[in-house]
């Protein structure tokens, strides 16, 4: 929305459309007013050698295609001029359909560019190099299969958590959690195409984009605030860009990488779905970020690669939800809360591969069967009306574990308090605290040997005396559904066993690999912030995992 339209709202109303409505970018109908451009490529990710096919919709006359690698040293790897503009009508449910426009560039000549995201951006310039308009998505480039050695590989791979950024990207207005679909046009969407521009903000955002995660404690009795969401409102992003996309994670993790000295090759999660023997030959692969959403076919490579000696290192929080991949990769499909009622596999089977949380009944594998933790028993910390006023760090429980020499940290001390690393959503475990120490509690689901190292506090729902029903960005939908998967109900006495949680960091061995998990979406913005202990401890996890 322009600065005017809002001008002329109150800051209330403003606010609450900022934090609680259905604002996203979509084409308008026809092509008059001013000039606008927008694109999408046919893949998500693509090998070295593959043609992108880019599709550019717009009502400029002519306009530009650039392709850079993205990281510590931005790389122009194509440029074309004068492209004739072509305008496309687009499907109100281009969301959940795609946006079937025609193919407008081809870029075959990839063979040499090296594995990592690559930015294609499409611009409208005027006589004097102004820019008109202009947008932006991002590719992954996987790695050169043929070239790389099996046995001496000792490069990092990266998966891009791509099924998040398909969940949180409501370009077109719909996304998992908000939507034109269902009967009164204002449901969610449970099936998402890719074939869609990123939403403003998955691919670049300015440094000065506020984060979900509050640095600065509330004062007494203030009501919740969301500094991100009324910032995306005012300057024309998605409130999403927080939550998922190449800009906030994948894109800072690569550029501190690399800046280290480490080799980078990145993959999507689409790559791991369809060829899991994409990981062998590395021995460390690192996940960043809000990393949300997993197939059972991901997974199952994880636990493989693991299993055989490899090592994950697991920089990222709120691991909670199973989705299908459809027509060929190109829909994603997740009912999340309304699984049980709406997935057709549900009544056609196989039940396990029914799209809500691990810890479903249904589903029966719990997500710290992999990765140690899980959302369920973590969730929100440090934002909103959870924790706001917390740590912001990890407190620290077990400072004789390798993963902090050369810290100086003792037992107590909060890891990445100042970097604001512990949130916005966080992976946790039932735990109790024995000889001031917590272990996972008897009962739990958790690889055997699982040390915790470090936890915080954690919730699934907003408390306290400041909280206005209807004003507050979260509600009650979490909290209910955690307890009815937890318990088998949502009543009050249920999610009062079930609303408080944690968020941890743990290490564990399993068959010949290893798994560090710190489990945060947020432990990037240590790196970021140049907190120098959340840097120790990251590098050395990754050069013990690299050296083993």
């Amino acid at each position: 929305m322009s600065g005017q339209s809002q001008a002329q709202s109150s800051d209330v109303d403003w606010r609450r459309e900022a934090v609680q409505g259905n604002y996203a970018e979509r084409p308008p109908s026809d092509p008059g007013g001013p000039i606008r451009i927008w694109l999408y490529s046919d893949r998500i990710s693509y090998g070295p050698g593959d043609p992108i096919r880019i599709s550019v919709n717009t009502n400029a006359q002519r306009y530009s295609l650039e392709i850079y690698r993205d990281g510590a040293h931005r790389q122009l790897v194509f440029r074309r001029d004068g492209i004739p503009g072509t305008w496309s009508a687009t499907d109100v449910n281009c969301s959940e359909l795609g946006c079937d426009w025609p193919v407008s560039a081809v870029v075959s000549d990839t063979e040499s560019w090296h594995s990592g995201g690559f930015v294609i951006r499409a611009f409208a310039a005027s006589d004097r190099d102004g820019i008109l308009a202009e947008s932006e998505h991002v590719v992954i480039i996987g790695p050169d299969r043929q070239k790389r050695t099996t046995a001496t590989n000792d490069r990092l791979l990266l998966i891009a958590a791509t099924a998040t950024w398909t969940a949180y990207n409501d370009w077109g207005g719909s996304n998992h959690y908000q939507g034109l679909s269902g009967p009164k046009g204002n449901d969610f969407s449970p099936r998402l195409s890719v074939q869609r521009p990123y939403a403003r903000g998955f691919v670049s955002i300015p440094d000065e984009a506020p984060r979900a995660v509050l640095l600065d404690q509330p004062g007494i009795l203030e009501e919740p605030k969301y500094p991100h969401m009324e910032w995306a409102y005012r300057n024309g992003y998605s409130k999403k860009y927080v939550s998922a996309g190449w800009a906030s994670f994948e894109r800072r993790f690569v550029i501190w990488a690399e800046k280290e000295g480490y080799q980078v090759d990145v993959i999507s999660q689409t790559d791991l779905h369809n060829d899991p023997a994409i990981l062998s030959g590395y021995r460390c692969v690192a996940t960043i970020g809000h990393d949300e959403y997993w197939s059972w076919e991901m997974r199952d490579a994880i636990d493989a690669y693991v299993e055989r000696c490899g090592c994950i290192a697991r920089f990222a929080g709120n691991f909670m939800w199973q989705i299908r991949l459809e027509d060929g990769g190109s829909t994603q499909v997740c009912y999340k809360y309304t699984a049980r009622d709406r997935d057709p596999l549900m009544t056609t089977g196989p039940r396990h591969l029914v799209t809500e949380s691990w810890e479903a009944g249904e589903i029966g594998r719990p997500g710290a069967s992999t990765f140690g933790l899980n959302a369920t028993q973590g969730m929100y910390a440090s934002w909103s009306g959870c924790s706001p006023r917390g740590a912001k760090g990890f407190p620290l429980y077990r400072p004789d574990h390798w993963a902090f020499a050369q810290t100086g940290l003792y037992y107590g001390d909060i890891i990445g308090g100042q970097s604001g690393v512990f949130g916005y959503e966080v992976d946790g475990i039932g735990y109790e605290i024995r000889g001031g120490l917590p272990f996972v509690a008897p009962g739990m689901v958790a690889p055997a040997g699982m040390e915790i190292l470090a936890l915080g506090l954690s919730s699934t729902m907003e408390e306290g005396d400041s909280i206005k029903t209807g004003q507050t960005f979260l509600g009650r939908e979490d909290a209910e559904y955690v307890a009815m998967v937890l318990t088998g109900s949502a009543d009050e006495e249920s999610i009062e066993k079930t609303k408080r949680g944690c968020g941890a960091i743990v290490h564990f061995e399993r068959g010949k690999g290893q798994v560090f998990h710190a489990g945060s979406s947020d432990w990037i913005m240590g790196l970021v912030r140049d907190d120098q202990i959340v840097a120790q401890i990251t590098r050395n996890v990754l050069d013990r995992f690299l050296a083993l």
